[in-house]
């Protein structure tokens, strides 16, 4: 089965990230701007923590802050979930259910590869399953 590194290498690793210091709406800014639901939350290299659109919808607009004053750091999950380059597509897909995580971002000896979500996955799961689904006609019809 697939690997996360695979995953990246066919829908690329370009990983877009905001620093904690930023306002909320420069973050929304980024994310509608580059079609994505989380940004990683970066001090330098290093990775402390995601925003996602999740987090605005229940921190920002349940709890009446302002996008504007508020800042990323004041609703940002610190404690984000890593995949490894080499954990299989089930492993990665078993860690984001069981934890409710739609975002993973891929660390190779703590270093940011790139970020797969739950959408990759299932992408990657429907082709795996396309291609034996082709396979198995093919034989029968032989």
């Amino acid at each position: 089965m697939h690997t996360a590194s695979e995953i990246l290498r066919e829908k690329g690793s370009d990983v877009w990230s905001v620093e904690p210091d930023v306002a909320i709406i420069e973050a929304l800014r980024t994310m509608a701007e580059k079609r994505v639901g989380a940004l990683l939350v970066m001090e330098g290299e290093k990775l402390v923590g995601i925003v996602t659109e999740r987090d605005y919808a229940r921190k920002v607009a349940l709890e009446e802050r302002s996008s504007r004053q508020s800042k990323v750091r004041e609703i940002m999950s610190t404690r984000v979930l890593c995949a490894r380059p080499d954990q299989t597509v089930q492993e990665c897909m078993a860690l984001m259910s069981d934890k409710r995580a739609r975002h993973l971002p891929v660390l190779d000896h703590k270093k940011i590869v790139g970020v797969i979500s739950i959408g990759d996955l299932v992408k990657a799961i429907i082709a795996k399953q396309q291609f034996e689904i082709e396979q198995l006609q093919h034989y029968i019809n032989q």
